[in-house]
């Protein structure tokens, strides 16, 4: 490996030579030069420079000077500052033109090791913590898996692994991702048991159920409403917990996280059935028998989500004994989005404005479509990345920062997440079985029982009954349906796409941020 080459800019660099000869002694070859213009030059010639040290009060051109200079051709150079001067405008100069690190004179080899690590070995040191850490939580966290959990409990356990995903992806610790994702299988197949042995009992309240999404209203918004402060309620559709937390920083500039809690969305995990739940505050087979009319069955014709509106307004009636001024705001594309930033302080005027954005789920369904987006979020990583992206620069991060400073109160969460599938697994249906990869409606299904949770009486799980011999069946862990026509094609195409509909953490356990303005 080659030697670090440190470039030394400073005037009385003969009185540096103890400093110099610790680290000649440990393997960095040094430059020096005793004035800023020299530095510059030696820059401008040299293209294996890994690091400066700059001493700030040079004759003819400052330290600061000369900082400026080097940036203008080597931008991502790392730069240290030595000074005398301990002035608040000198650092915050330095800060401000992007130095490394700087250090006070008088400097001892020790204060300069220690920076040289930071710079050069930083990167290193992360990954080798990292990997330190999370092979010493591994055995836990297995532990933990296995311990018979409750529903808090498998919360817990997945916002560790996403943590843990997060940072091995920072570090860039690639043999580390191995391990993690195997332990991610095996906490997602003991994820898939648990809801099949509870998720009857929860629907029919014959055992303590989390909060779901037909109670998430009525116990983590409605509950939250403040008098003299306007609440909105956002609704980021397909929004997971790791997406969550990789936006966090950008909205934590603005809000303050009050609390971080959580719902699990009902059985299937779509648009179609969970958000027509949160909106109504009922399960699907009530809304079928109270709203007949605003309920369409997989296999009728029609939007499915045309009424979350109307479901809203009636559950807002059932729960407040005084009206509340409210408003209902749909973002399907960029028109919409523009609109809700124009008009977001108007919103302010209500007690509650419930914003639905469907970026997020587009983004799931382009990316199975399209090859270009398959290649920007090709796993995890990436999709969280896009989604930081987008977030960051749109029309609705300005239009929340408005909030912000007039005060409002925000509410973050989503209808469902979203899964990698990579597991195919053959179902045979009839013509109006549901096209759905992580879940089918229909009757007559044959299907694979090891793959699936089946719910052959739909009215237990207070699903709607299409037709009188219907059954449900969601793909648990990280299956995906295919049928037997054109069976390698399809294995193909769909393989690593983002589904949802089915049985795992990520789809099923769903953030609820609370957040106040700063």
């Amino acid at each position: 490996m080659d030697k670090i080459k440190i470039l030394w800019a400073d005037d009385e660099i003969d009185h540096l030579k103890p400093q110099l000869m610790f680290l000649e002694k440990k393997g960095y070859d040094v430059i020096t030069v005793t004035n800023g213009y020299d530095a510059i030059e030696e820059c401008e010639e040299s293209n294996d420079i890994d690091v400066v040290f700059l001493d700030e009060s040079m004759p003819g051109i400052t330290g600061l000077e000369t900082l400026s200079k080097i940036k203008e051709g080597n931008p991502h150079l790392p730069i240290v500052m030595i000074t005398k001067n301990e002035s608040e405008n000198v650092m915050e100069e330095a800060l401000g033109a992007q130095i490394t690190d700087y250090l006070l004179k008088p400097v001892n080899p020790n204060q300069i090791l220690l920076t040289l690590k930071k710079i050069i070995d930083n990167k290193r040191l992360i990954r080798e913590k990292t990997n330190s850490d999370y092979q010493q939580e591994f055995r836990q966290l297995m532990m933990e898996i296995n311990s018979g959990l409750d529903y808090e409990g498998w919360v817990d356990v997945y916002k560790k692994i996403i943590s843990w995903e997060i940072k091995i992806d920072e570090s860039k610790s690639t043999e580390m991702w191995d391990i993690l994702s195997m332990q991610k299988s095996d906490a997602n197949a003991g994820f898939s048991k648990f809801v099949e042995k509870n998720y009857l009992d929860w629907v029919n309240e014959t055992k303590e159920a989390p909060t779901m999404s037909n109670s998430l209203m009525r116990r983590k918004v409605f509950t939250q409403l403040l008098p003299e402060t306007p609440t909105i309620m956002l609704l980021l559709d397909n929004l997971r917990f790791d997406q969550w937390k990789v936006i966090e920083p950008i909205v934590t500039e603005y809000f303050r996280v009050e609390e971080e809690d959580f719902f699990y969305s009902i059985l299937p995990t779509t648009t179609q059935y969970s958000r027509n739940a949160i909106f109504a505050g009922m399960m699907p087979g009530d809304i079928a028998k109270n709203y007949r009319d605003w309920w369409r069955n997989d296999n009728e014709e029609g939007g499915k989500n045309m009424h979350e509106h109307d479901f809203l307004d009636e559950q807002i009636k059932r729960t407040f004994r005084k009206p509340i001024k409210y408003d209902y705001v749909k973002v399907t594309n960029v028109g919409h989005a523009k609109d809700v930033h124009d008009n977001i302080l108007n919103y302010l005027n209500n007690d509650l404005s419930v914003i639905v954005y469907n970026f997020i789920d587009m983004l799931s369904h382009a990316r199975t479509e399209m090859e270009v987006l398959k290649e920007l979020a090709g796993d995890e990583k990436a999709y969280r990345s896009l989604t930081k992206s987008w977030f960051a620069n749109s029309h609705l991060w300005t239009a929340l920062q408005k909030a912000s400073e007039k005060g409002a109160q925000l509410i973050i969460t989503t209808d469902h997440g979203t899964i990698r599938v990579n597991t195919p697994s053959k179902v045979i249906g009839d013509r109006e079985t549901t096209t759905n990869l992580r879940y089918k409606v229909g009757r007559n299904l044959n299907y694979d029982r090891r793959d699936v949770l089946d719910i052959r009486d739909p009215g237990k799980a207070l699903l709607p009954r299409p037709n009188v011999s219907s059954t449900f069946i969601f793909a648990k862990e990280d299956k995906y349906f295919l049928y037997p026509n054109n069976y390698n094609h399809y294995h193909n195409y769909y393989k690593n796409t983002f589904q949802h509909g089915g049985i795992s953490l990520e789809e099923i356990i769903c953030p609820v941020i609370k957040l106040s303005a700063k």
